[in-house]
């Protein structure tokens, strides 16, 4: 429980505490609740990262550059994990997909039906988590003669609405 679940608790039980009160004595005490966090942005050490290559170049052409992320959707019981391809310069979802883990295959998989349905891009812009620095996807976007993006912070789904 955190400080604020356990202070209802407390008020219950007929112990009338502030949150505060009950957040500075879960300090002394060394009490930290446990809670699922969220993972999307884990780098592998393994895996190579590549540079930015969008910055200062002119984005004017449908199929030029496609961005794919891949968020978190929290459920009752954990999360699933949506994987999308956006073409750029439309804001046009491509190809997506809802898994229950965050594995390479998945961001594999939605490339590959964009691939079909829409051909090959120049670049691949991505962030930096272990699904997009996989050998497995790497592999696929440099054999279809598309290069690799990596920008430093998360592209977000939602952010390509907005623009």
């Amino acid at each position: 429980m955190g400080s604020r679940m356990l202070r209802d608790q407390l008020n219950r039980m007929g112990y009338h505490v502030g949150r505060r009160h009950v957040s500075t004595l879960m300090k002394k005490m060394g009490m930290m609740p446990v809670s699922c966090q969220r993972q999307t942005r884990i780098k592998h050490p393994g895996h190579q990262i590549y540079p930015y290559l969008l910055r200062g170049m002119a984005i004017n052409q449908a199929n030029q550059v496609w961005a794919l992320d891949t968020t978190y959707i929290p459920m009752a019981k954990g999360f699933v994990y949506l994987t999308a391809v956006i073409d750029w310069t439309s804001r046009k979802v491509l190809a997506a997909k809802v898994a229950i883990t965050l594995e390479a295959c998945h961001a594999v998989d939605v490339l590959e039906e964009s691939y079909q349905k829409y051909g090959c891009p120049s670049i691949v812009n991505v962030d930096q988590g272990s699904q997009f620095t996989a050998e497995a996807f790497v592999s696929r976007v440099t054999q279809a003669g598309a290069r690799i993006s990596m920008d430093g912070r998360p592209y977000l789904l939602i952010q390509a609405y907005k623009l």
